[in-house]
């Protein structure tokens, strides 16, 4: 079994790829494949747009979320902390990272706690792995007095981590028994390797409740664990997976379960696209992390002000009250993803016309005109 010390080096090991990363950008991104269809009358005013979104049948404030991250090391604590520092200023929903080293030794219990302790009144959300039993599960979700439980999947960098796991058939048994005795709201997560629908219509029947389909784009856990390995000799992994559009598309193929999205996320447009393709909310992580430890909290918590006012800005001028209203907004799909789309047989093509479809199914003949807004056909 690995000890904790191990976990706690490997934790500060993230902590420095992920920022180091970011700080050398990516290579393109799929959010940039989707545009949305400008309708010149279609804003509305500005005071009548609402953030709030329902997830998991609970109360957000915003359609944001910081995604998680860290705990496990001293330096990990000290990130939390900020983190959720300002996630308490701002109302947004947090995760931990994984909570594997607490359960091994309780004394790294605070690196986590401090999330609970500096956003008492918060959605806050602990994070397992999916080797743990539903007990293991539940002391987790106690420490942090979490409103949720995410179970991150990560089978791509646990082979390429040179202490990482190698068995994962039990997988999907395990998060059964979990979402089945631990009380609170199961989300399942990817870490950058993306969810296809096939795997978002099986966690529906594990009786998970959100999917959060933590696709490529943003930080890559691949390249991270081949950077710590003798001679990097797993670099062909880089860049495995689906973009986080892509598994949205995918799951908008599924009935039954809730999705959000994370992976890549790098503005409020980005977030605005991610709502308008079936999200319920957005998640990040590693641009929130390199803000916090290259500039401190306070630049953290006015750079998400910023994406909430542009957020409601970009709204306002789709004419959208609401984020749930996104997901009828006109949107064109492509590039690369529209190649996708193609070969998973998703029909992309739909969702240049949404409008109209929305449109058509609430026009209102005596009125002459949607009440909502919307374009008739």
């Amino acid at each position: 079994m690995t000890s904790a010390h191990t976990i706690g080096n490997r934790k500060d090991d993230h902590l420095r790829y992920a920022v180091d990363q970011h700080h050398h950008g990516f290579d393109g991104n799929d959010f940039d494949s989707v545009r949305f269809v400008h309708h010149a009358l279609a804003g509305i005013d500005r005071a009548d747009v609402d953030l709030t979104v329902k997830v998991a049948g609970m109360r957000w404030a915003t359609p944001l979320y910081i995604n998680g991250m860290t705990g496990g090391s001293r330096r990990a604590g000290t990130v939390n902390r900020e983190l959720a520092i300002a996630a308490a200023e701002t109302g947004l929903p947090i995760a931990s990272g994984s909570m594997s080293a607490f359960l091994r030794d309780r004394s790294l219990a605070d690196t986590y706690r401090v999330l609970r302790r500096e956003h008492p009144h918060g959605f806050v959300m602990a994070n397992v792995n999916a080797n743990i039993t539903p007990e293991e599960a539940r002391r987790a979700v106690d420490l942090l007095e979490a409103d949720a439980l995410q179970i991150h999947l990560n089978a791509i960098q646990e082979i390429i981590m040179p202490e990482g796991d190698r068995h994962f058939s039990h997988w999907p048994r395990r998060i059964e028994h979990i979402a089945a005795s631990v009380g609170v709201p199961v989300i399942v997560k990817e870490v950058g390797f993306g969810l296809s629908r096939e795997t978002i219509a099986l966690l529906r029947d594990l009786g998970v409740a959100v999917a959060d389909v933590g696709g490529r784009g943003g930080t890559d856990f691949a390249a991270i664990e081949n950077s710590r390995r003798p001679g990097a000799e797993l670099s062909f992994l880089e860049g495995w997976g689906q973009s986080t559009v892509c598994c949205l598309l995918e799951a908008a193929q599924v009935r039954g379960i809730e999705v959000v999205a994370s992976g890549g996320v790098r503005s409020a447009l980005d977030v605005a696209r991610a709502l308008a393709l079936g999200a319920s909310a957005a998640g990040v992580a590693g641009k929130f992390l390199s803000i916090v430890i290259d500039d401190g909290v306070d630049a953290l918590i006015a750079t998400i002000r910023k994406w909430l006012d542009q957020l409601t800005s970009i709204m306002t001028v789709l004419g959208t009250s609401t984020p749930a209203d996104l997901a009828r907004c006109d949107l064109l799909v492509g590039g690369n993803v529209s190649a996708y789309c193609g070969l998973r047989e998703i029909e992309s093509h739909t969702y240049a016309r949404r409008s109209l479809a929305s449109a058509a199914s609430e026009f209102d003949p005596a009125r002459g005109s949607d009440p909502k807004g919307g374009y008739p056909a």
